[in-house]
């Protein structure tokens, strides 16, 4: 199983990003899926999750900002990050369930700033 992320980059305060994540390999039974991001010196917290049968939760900081979805073959999970603030700046990884074991895409770098 290979997670892939991808959509970080540069952006103002205020603004959007949408960050992306593909699965590929033996996802046959993909479940649970998640957002983490980690900031310089912080330890990883869990953004955003949504659950096997579609339920979302979100972490208090980014409720009502963000947004997490994927599409109908779970292949590919999204996290649609509006009004974005500085202190939303780390390196957001994707994380899934797949049968019984997790695992971790690469980061992908969000810098909000000015």
């Amino acid at each position: 199983v290979q997670l892939q992320a991808s959509g970080g980059g540069l952006v103002q305060p205020g603004g959007s990003l949408r960050l992306s994540c593909v699965a590929s390999g033996s996802i046959g039974s993909i479940g649970e899926m998640e957002w983490y991001r980690q900031a310089p010196g912080t330890q990883r917290e869990l953004v955003a999750l949504i659950t096997d049968g579609g339920s979302t939760t979100y972490a208090d900081s980014v409720r009502g900002r963000f947004t997490i979805s994927r599409d109908e073959m779970r292949t590919t999970l999204y996290l649609q990050m509006n009004t974005l603030k500085p202190e939303d700046t780390a390196v957001y990884y994707c994380r899934a369930r797949v049968g019984r074991g997790w695992y971790w895409g690469q980061g992908t770098l969000v810098t909000v700033s000015s």
